[in-house]
């Protein structure tokens, strides 16, 4: 008899969407893409031609596709803007659910994604923060639990994608919550799984400039930003985000600690080619986020089917999906109000907000 498949739905076919969809149909064993949903007829299209065949039934109803018979779980790769709806749908219908980053824009959105799948301890549900599931960072992770750098007490974290001329983030910035809500995110993420989960800031400052994009303004928002956060205990985290890279995807880590310290892709490259010439040596780089962390989403989706059928533990604490998104509207606020952010040192803050 055959070992049983986690029976599973894939929400959204877009830039993340479609991988995600790709990755449970052929690189997690365990799993079965039996559904896929997307209410864009230019995505639809491309179903037809690469899930279809393969018997994953599609729907044009978010609704009607988490109601089909036998499914197990749904990954949601949709806009931001429905991540918090369709994952309650989704826990409501008694499905597991991976969702991508973040549950929402909103931190009472968030807080009731996470209310929701407390009423319902026997399911798995999770945010994908990809970079937990990255070789690299796991090994970078490994050492600082080991205390081969001491106590971690500086994290210097980036996210910079490559410079897009075509609009898209001009357009994007219109309902992704901003540069630190979108792109910080998991940076901040890192520095919970580094500094620890219980960290409490102590202060928040944010500065950012407009260079290459400058239809961001109509959404207070930035090309460029520089977020630094300082938590009680003494740890300080700084975030530099952009999406003015000319040569490709940057993210880069370093976690410096009182006896030493570990840096992830501080000199990026896509292979370990190096190209020498008489114009000196190139080192390629990945060209989008995609072409960094593939095979870490790889991984997320096995870790994932393998808690819904083994009923082990995640591997990430949904909380911290609420306190990234937190942190990161706080960087978001300073940046635009230009000001700094105090909390006391159980975490309550000291003033109101301005946005």
């Amino acid at each position: 008899m055959a070992p049983r498949k986690l029976q599973i739905a894939a929400a959204g076919l877009g830039r993340m969407g479609h991988r995600h969809a790709l990755n449970f149909l052929n690189r997690t064993p365990r799993a079965e893409l039996v559904a896929a949903f997307t209410p864009d007829p230019k995505e639809l299209e491309w179903a037809r031609e690469h899930l279809e065949p393969h018997g994953v039934t599609l729907y044009n109803d978010y609704d009607k596709m988490i109601a089909q018979q036998g499914l197990d779980a749904v990954v949601i790769g949709t806009a931001t803007s429905v991540h918090a709806e369709e994952a309650i749908k989704a826990m409501q219908n008694n499905l597991h659910v991976l969702c991508e980053k973040p549950l929402s824009t909103s931190i009472d959105v968030c807080r009731q994604v996470v209310e929701e799948a407390k009423k319902r301890p026997h399911l798995k549900v999770m945010c994908g923060f990809s970079r937990r599931f990255d070789d690299s960072y796991r090994d970078a992770y490994a050492k600082a639990k080991k205390g081969l750098i001491g106590r971690p007490t500086i994290l210097r974290s980036q996210t910079c994608d490559k410079h897009d001329p075509s609009g898209f983030f001009v357009e994007y910035a219109a309902w992704s919550g901003g540069v630190f809500v979108d792109m910080s995110v998991h940076d901040i993420d890192l520095t919970l799984m580094f500094f620890g989960s219980d960290i409490k800031p102590k202060s928040i400052s944010a500065h950012g400039c407009i260079a290459v994009q400058p239809g961001l303004a109509r959404h207070k928002d930035v090309d460029n930003a520089v977020g630094i956060v300082e938590f009680w205990g003494g740890q300080i985290a700084y975030y530099y985000c952009s999406r003015m890279m000319a040569h490709g995807q940057e993210d880069v880590t370093e976690v410096i600690g009182t006896e030493g310290k570990v840096s992830i892709n501080l000199n990026p490259q896509s292979s370990l080619v190096n190209y020498y010439h008489k114009g000196g040596i190139t080192r390629e780089v990945p060209p989008h986020y995609y072409g960094r962390f593939e095979m870490a989403f790889v991984r997320e989706a096995n870790e994932f089917t393998d808690a819904c059928l083994d009923d082990t533990p995640l591997p990430m604490q949904l909380d911290n999906a609420v306190r990234a998104v937190e942190i990161g509207a706080w960087l978001q606020e300073a940046l635009v109000t230009g000001k700094q952010i105090h909390f006391d040192e159980n975490g309550k803050r000291l003033e109101k907000a301005h946005l």
